[in-house]
């Protein structure tokens, strides 16, 4: 019987190694202070050869670093070395958790139960990821969990205009090839809410020029048309026979600059894709490969969207990591989420957060390689 237990307790001991091998291990130090000298964490993810860093400033991802076919490791996420590279950038969102309604809402402006709001313009005349101070520029809340950590803030009734103080909660979990975004908002108050990662990807190497060659595929039939302000028109459009369609793998640059009206109103591919399947399961949204490095990236989410940006806006004037320029299109994002605008379109899924009600999403960064 002695035997049996030992067995028992070595099998258990085995058990929660490989358990805490599979969740990766978790390291936080404090990465600087903002400029009213609040402490900023940041938090070291590892599992086997893959390493993520996530800072409490605006719930930021700031580096996954993964290998390529040859085993040589390479950041592929743009950003910066220093907590004060972030600071100072008000403009790209790099690795942000952006809101509370990340992407755009017309004018800045929707109604609840009939009662008009209005949020500051930071965007021409609309309002872009939760106006001119979001989520991205606040000191999040941080505690390590198993495999990871939470950030939470609690954003207050009026908060850039929207109504009722809302709470959100982001954990980041990595576990084998796989880092995992669990997504929570609850408020006191009738609200929207539309919480998404602002990542820009590069799979040859954040410092390895654009990304026009890597092959994108997104499980997508249909795509949300836009206005001159990037604003969705209300229809479903197919993406058949035009340059929107990637449901087979595609070249970024083949038809980026092509006479489409989608992509000339945006300076290429800035638009949200409907994402096939149903909304609340996860779903293989996009998978991006590298032919030159190898590596494949494939995200999954339970959102209805994603939002596939190929940088068109970057413009050299933010120095990243090895004092390199991000310029056009040397990064790409895919913001899974609900729609753009989706408070002043009835019929797209709705984004509003009811009082004793939370709303969960969850998306997947899973990092592999083909030979």
């Amino acid at each position: 019987m002695t035997r049996v237990w030992e067995f028992f307790g070595r099998f258990f001991v085995l058990a929660m190694a490989l358990t805490a091998i599979a969740q990766g291990e978790v390291k936080m130090s404090i990465w600087g202070h903002t400029t009213d000298g609040v402490a900023v964490p940041i938090y070291t993810l590892k599992s086997g050869e893959i390493e993520v860093r996530v800072t409490a400033w605006g719930a930021k991802l700031v580096s996954v670093r993964t290998p390529d076919r040859a085993g040589k490791l390479a950041d592929v996420v743009l950003g910066y070395d220093t907590l004060d590279g972030y600071l100072a950038d008000r403009k790209t969102f790099f690795g942000s958790i952006v809101g509370r309604y990340g992407n755009r809402i017309a004018l800045g402006k929707f109604s609840i139960d009939g009662k008009p709001y209005t949020i500051p313009a930071n965007d021409g005349k609309n309002a872009l990821h939760g106006g001119p101070i979001g989520f991205d520029q606040h000191v999040w809340e941080s505690k390590e969990i198993p495999g990871g950590v939470e950030f939470t803030l609690v954003s207050p009734d009026g908060d850039q205009g929207f109504p009722g103080a809302l709470t959100a909660k982001v954990k980041y979990t990595l576990a084998g090839h796989t880092l995992r975004i669990d997504y929570a908002s609850s408020a006191d108050k009738a609200t929207v809410a539309n919480l998404t990662n602002h990542s820009y990807f590069n799979l040859n190497g954040d410092d390895q020029g654009d990304i026009v060659g890597h092959v994108l595929e997104l499980n997508a039939d249909k795509f949300t048309p836009t206005d001159a302000g990037l604003i969705p028109t209300g229809q479903l459009a197919t993406v058949e026979a035009t340059p929107m369609d990637f449901r087979k793998p595609t070249v970024i640059g083949a038809r980026i600059n092509d006479d489409f009206e989608a992509l000339k109103l945006a300076g290429g591919y800035d638009h949200n894709w409907v994402v096939n399947g149903e909304p609340g399961k996860l779903r293989v949204a996009a998978i991006v490969r590298s032919p030159e490095s190898g590596r494949v990236l494939t995200v999954e989410t339970t959102e209805p969207g994603v939002q596939f940006y190929a940088g068109n806006f970057l413009d050299g004037s933010f120095t990243g990591r090895h004092g390199v320029k991000y310029t056009k299109r040397t990064g790409f994002c895919l913001e899974t989420q609900h729609f753009p605008d989706s408070p002043n379109h009835p019929d797209f899924p709705s984004t509003l957060v009811r009082p004793g009600v939370t709303r969960h999403s969850t998306t997947t960064f899973t990092f592999t390689v083909a030979k």
